[in-house]
């Protein structure tokens, strides 16, 4: 029997509103205020989600259930897959003393701490989001910054807040291209807009984070370095998502950004060297008192280039094969060696979507896709396991280092799939989208209130093609009512979007596992959450302008 979401069961939209919104609201509260474990929160925030799914919105207990147990598991894949082989090639590494001389040999392009952020968060990072997305930016730069002596809030704070600018196009577009397919606008229209949208905020990133870590006369310090970064990450961002589309927009910024950087970097340096690790402490020429001698712009490691290439080496590896595996191509044909879809019985199609939501009733799939030969973690298990035989491991001590992995990292995995189970319940019971379509009664203030729906989408699933997938047909909905322009409020679903990436409760526990501070993921939650909302309202703020006022409406796409 087909049963379809009700969004206001109660016949009083703030009611109806209040209890969509306390799953969120427990989940958040008992990580950020009352400093819960966060597989405990997720769990208690799971329980909520499910009652007021069978409680208050009608739907049937055995959907709920169902629902809560497919999320869980696609939390685990492709989610947990790529946290547990990454951290598993962290632990290699390190056991072999080769992380070590790669943390040192970074010093050979700066002692900056300040600059090797920039080198690793920023523009790392966004090629790793570039080329698979979906946490592997997270875990990939928090583990190196951990590796370089940051402390773990700084390593995992920093690495969430650089993870923004470049989401919308991660995973070679696919947020974008999920986005085209719900709404029906043209993938290239949209491409352009969120193109028109987002390099202005990678400008912005780059200061924000360096602000964040070391405040406003520590990034003032760095200004050109900070420049260099985010306007050859701007320019690329803007010319290929308006004039060849979605698919390499982060890959060809992140690359051209990193090479200006590291370039730039040969040539200047800063007057003050920022050696400390938690943005407390600068140090300086004879600034901290004589027993302590002026720190130089690039340290001298001390290895041979052939000891800090073999540092390097899994790095490489693994930043080749994630960049494969994202090939749309290369999955194909993967997926065509092996993969397994189970359509979820009971629950495949038998959940409608209804208006105002979508434009005539549809009929939500349910189908879980077991392909593990294309998973991005599969490519990054690759990846380890060539690099541990490189390193001299054998395949009894690879398993070893494998075990303990999993064991480090038990609860991190449970916490993923609760938090993945509580997202699924919440869309496919309609608690979401109760709580969109209050966003979308904001009459004049919508473009704004339509971003920070992008926002929350993402805040609620972890992912910006979920969110995009969920809302974008809201949005052209919402849009054409209000005599809006659709495209530009589906960019702008996505464009929000990406600041909620910091505070979604799968790339915190992703953030946690790899910096190894498992247990402080409420400690790591109130250090993003107002950067969080700053940004997402600063986004939202441009929407409003691109809507109603010129010369930003010429922006438009279509108008």
């Amino acid at each position: 029997m087909v049963w379809s979401q009700i969004y206001d069961p109660f016949n009083n939209m703030w009611l109806s509103t209040f209890i969509a919104a306390l799953p969120v609201l427990v989940m958040l509260g008992g990580l950020g205020i009352f400093h819960m474990k966060a597989h405990l929160a997720a769990l208690l925030g799971l329980a909520v989600a499910l009652t007021a799914a069978v409680a208050a919105f009608g739907m049937p207990l055995a959907m709920a259930s169902k629902t809560a147990l497919y999320g869980a598991a696609y939390g685990l894949l492709p989610i947990g897959w790529i946290v547990l082989n990454i951290i598993f090639l962290y632990h290699l590494t390190e056991q072999k003393g080769q992380f070590k001389i790669l943390q040192e040999s970074i010093t050979g392009i700066t002692n900056d701490r300040r600059l090797q952020l920039l080198l690793i968060a920023f523009c790392f990072g966004a090629f790793f989001e570039g080329a698979a997305g979906f946490g592997t930016p997270v875990a990939v730069t928090g583990a190196m910054l951990i590796g370089l002596g940051f402390s773990p809030l700084a390593a995992s704070g920093l690495s969430l807040i650089a993870n923004t600018a470049p989401v919308a196009y991660g995973a070679l577009g696919t947020p974008v291209i999920a986005l085209a397919a719900v709404t029906g606008l043209p993938l290239l229209d949209l491409s352009a807009m969120i193109g028109r949208q987002l390099p202005l905020f990678s400008i912005v990133v780059p200061f924000w984070l360096i602000v964040a870590f070391v405040g406003f006369r520590g990034a003032l310090q760095i200004w050109p370095a900070i420049l260099v970064a985010g306007v050859t990450f701007a320019v690329p961002q803007f010319l290929v998502s308006n004039f060849h589309g979605p698919w390499l927009v982060d890959v060809i910024a992140a690359i051209v950004s990193l090479g200006a950087l590291t370039l730039f970097l040969k040539t200047w340096s800063p007057a003050t060297i920022w050696t400390s690790v938690d943005g407390t402490m600068a140090v300086s020429g004879g600034s901290v008192g004589a027993a302590v001698s002026p720190p130089e712009a690039k340290g001298a490691h001390g290895y041979t280039a052939a000891e800090v290439r073999r540092a390097w080496m899994p790095w490489v590896i693994l930043s080749v094969l994630v960049f494969i595996w994202g090939i749309p191509q290369v999955k194909t044909f993967l997926d065509g060696i092996w993969i397994f879809k189970y359509p979820i019985d009971g629950l495949h199609q038998m959940i409608q979507r209804v208006p105002p939501v979508v434009p005539k009733p549809h009929a939500e799939a349910a189908v879980y896709t077991l392909n593990l030969l294309s998973a991005t973690g599969t490519g990054i298990f690759i990846a380890a396991i060539i690099s541990g035989f490189l390193m001299g491991y054998t395949p009894l001590g690879m398993l070893k280092t494998y075990g303990r992995t999993l064991y480090v990292i038990r609860y991190s995995l449970l916490t993923i799939a609760a938090m993945l189970a509580l997202g699924f319940t919440t869309r496919y019971s309609g608690l979401d989208t109760t709580l969109g379509l209050a966003f979308a009664n904001t009459g004049f203030l919508y473009p704004f209130f339509g971003t920070l729906l992008g926002w929350l989408g993402v805040a609620l699933t972890g992912s910006d093609t979920a969110s995009n997938v969920l809302f974008g047909s809201l949005q052209r909905v919402s849009a054409e009512q209000l005599g809006l322009n659709p495209t530009l409020m589906a960019a702008a679903n996505s464009s929000g979007g990406v600041m909620g990436k910091m505070i979604d409760a799968q790339s915190i526990v992703v953030a946690a596992v790899a910096t190894k501070w498992h247990g402080h993921e409420g400690t790591i939650l109130r250090y993003v959450f107002w950067h969080s909302i700053a940004l997402a309202c600063l986004i939202g703020g441009l929407v409003m302008l691109q809507a109603y006022v010129w010369p930003f409406t010429a922006m438009v796409v279509g108008n």
